[in-house]
């Protein structure tokens, strides 16, 4: 029996896209929920767990990257996005069949690495999927669709978490990720495999375009970068979006490894856990619509504030009913002595706080997404929206790094606490996300180029405070880690802003200047590997270990004299977004 092209109807088309998006919640939902869990029962600590979940969102992070790539590379046999959705699939299939082979938790590092490497072609197959709903759905059918797409995604969650925890006591855990892999290979095999995209016949554009291959991948990218940085800083609005984008869309603690980690210290056992994953994932399914309708009614913004500010009370009160037993630091996993020492109310403040706080953090959910679009200029809606999303994931990402060492650190009621204050933080934002009251001013007004001058000198204070921070980071003690993901922040935004500003700038920044700013860009980004120093100390030649200690004050040194003369040149170039 030949299964049906689901593209070509009404009732196919939003089926299909609902499954697609199944595809790319269930990993998210099976790293977050069922993995953390397994790994936190193994004895794994907290820390290594948010390292392990903020990896797992990181590609999202860089997602737009891919666009150049998916809209220049085209297969004729399989269809355009059709191809590369195929292919995407099959490769996070492949990934997570490696997965049974490592032994837990000994090969933690590359268990991680690999799971990255999943999740970055999950970041590709999210953007064909977005490429080929563009191109395929009505106009009338994408509010519907949207909504559905969001829906597969949280059954996918619910699928790869709840669902997987449930099966283990059946099939394993090394047998989990086979089950996932089936899960995806299913799609593709009953959804992805029947569909007939059209075909676009060439143009003499679009060939010129796959001749030149990667030239012209790059250059697309070029032009997104370009692009996305005029339009962040056109307006205040969109300036704002930046950093509210970069903030925590207010508490997250209790999404993220945290409440995995504190589910397997207090006793619940996977069935629990997959139950507790399962009536959050519903209650927040249904406050996403409800959130949706408030809105309408009432303003995204004033909507939005109020949810914010409901996601910090649910993490205060469990910090509260922790902080009142006694339970500060992470405890041993499956000891019968310790199970035994747990207070039932510790269960039950946990179970009630993670349903609330999911309802609360529902409701802001789409209004949260509308808010961007109401900043992003029409003209460069794809580019900007789309960076703005990943600014988000960038967020959510750093977010499960520095709670997961806080709670080594600090204990747990520190952490919910400086995660109940940190998530009021995008309020002091909210005023000024306002929409452009006319197109004119959307596209642009005249104080863009102040914004890029003082952003520039912004960093280049903040690559300056990384040197006594460095120099004295042992004085800092529990609190070194959590200062290196912050400059793991500033480094990844500097080195962005400079390979944006330097094409932005063109001939008013010199030869010499642009050239620096493209070799600089990469060794910000990998002074990330600074956190394997002590490794290298180890194994590494006394002079190799020499440079890579030099390098470490110079290239923030240099960087930050870089930003500096960026901040002096004529940003004029930014007003042509007005035009």
């Amino acid at each position: 029996m030949r299964l049906p092209n689901l593209l070509g109807s009404k009732n196919g088309r939003l089926s299909a896209f609902f499954f697609l998006y199944m595809t790319e919640g269930i990993p998210l939902g099976f790293a977050a929920t069922a993995v953390a869990t397994q790994l936190r029962r193994m004895g794994v600590g907290p820390a290594e767990i948010g390292a392990f979940v903020a990896a797992f969102y990181l590609p999202w992070a860089f997602k737009w990257a891919f666009g150049p790539l998916i809209d220049v590379f085209r297969s004729k046999r399989f269809g355009h996005r059709r191809a590369w959705i195929i292919g995407t699939q099959l490769m996070m299939a492949a990934t997570l069949a490696v997965l049974i082979f490592l032994k837990l938790p000994e090969q933690l590092p590359l268990f991680t690495l690999i799971l990255l490497v999943h999740n970055t072609f999950a970041a590709m197959q999210d953007v064909a999927i977005d490429s080929l709903a563009c191109n395929v759905l009505q106009e009338d059918e994408r509010g519907l669709a949207n909504g559905l797409m969001f829906g597969g995604a949280a059954i996918g969650q619910a699928v790869g978490g709840s669902g997987v925890l449930f099966l283990m006591s059946y099939i394993g855990f090394q047998s989990s990720f086979i089950f996932v892999a089936l899960c995806i290979l299913a799609v593709t095999g009953l959804v992805v495999l029947p569909m007939k995209e059209a075909l676009v016949l060439a143009t003499a554009e679009t060939a010129a375009k796959a001749g030149s291959g990667l030239r012209h991948a790059a250059g697309e990218m070029r032009d997104f970068a370009m692009a996305a940085f005029r339009s962040f800083l056109g307006t205040k609005g969109a300036f704002a979006g930046v950093f509210y984008a970069l903030l925590p869309a207010g508490a997250m603690s209790l999404s993220l490894a945290l409440q995995s980690n504190l589910s397997v210290e207090l006793g619940l056992d996977d069935d629990q856990v997959a139950w507790l994953q399962l009536f959050s994932t519903v209650a927040s399914a249904v406050a996403m619509v409800i959130g949706g309708v408030l809105s309408d009614h009432l303003g995204r913004r004033r909507v939005l504030t109020v949810c914010t500010l409901l996601t910090s009370l649910p993490v205060l009160y469990l910090m509260w009913v922790l902080q009142k037993h006694g339970y500060v630091m992470p405890r041993e996993t499956g000891s019968a002595s310790a199970l035994a020492a747990v207070p039932p109310a510790l269960v039950s403040a946990l179970w009630a706080s993670t349903i609330a706080f999911n309802i609360f953090m529902g409701l802001g959910y789409g209004v949260r997404t509308a808010l961007f679009m109401d900043v992003t200029n029409p003209r460069v809606a794809a580019t900007q929206f789309t960076a703005y999303m990943a600014l988000s994931n960038l967020a959510i990402a750093y977010t499960a790094t520095w709670q997961g060492l806080a709670i080594e650190a600090w204990g747990y009621p520190i952490t919910l606490a400086a995660d109940a204050v940190l998530g009021l933080g995008s309020l002091a934002l909210m005023p000024l996300m306002k929409k452009a009251k006319s197109e004119a001013e959307q596209r642009g007004d005249a104080h863009a180029a102040k914004r890029a001058g003082r952003c520039a000198f912004g960093l280049s204070l903040l690559c300056l405070s990384w040197l006594p921070f460095w120099l004295f980071r042992a004085e800092t003690g529990s609190a070194e880690a959590i200062f290196n993901t912050f400059f793991t922040l500033v480094f990844v935004v500097a080195a962005l802003f400079m390979l944006a500003g330097r094409e932005v700038l063109g001939a008013e920044a010199s030869n010499s200047l642009r050239r620096a700013c493209v070799w600089l860009a990469p060794l910000l980004l990998a002074l990330y590997l600074r956190r394997y120093l002590d490794d290298l100390a180890t194994a590494a030649p006394p002079l190799l270990l020499s440079l890579a200690q030099g390098l470490i004050y110079a290239v923030p040194l240099v960087a930050a004299a870089l930003l500096m003369l960026l901040a002096r040149r004529n940003w004029g170039s930014l007003l042509e977004t007005r035009s």
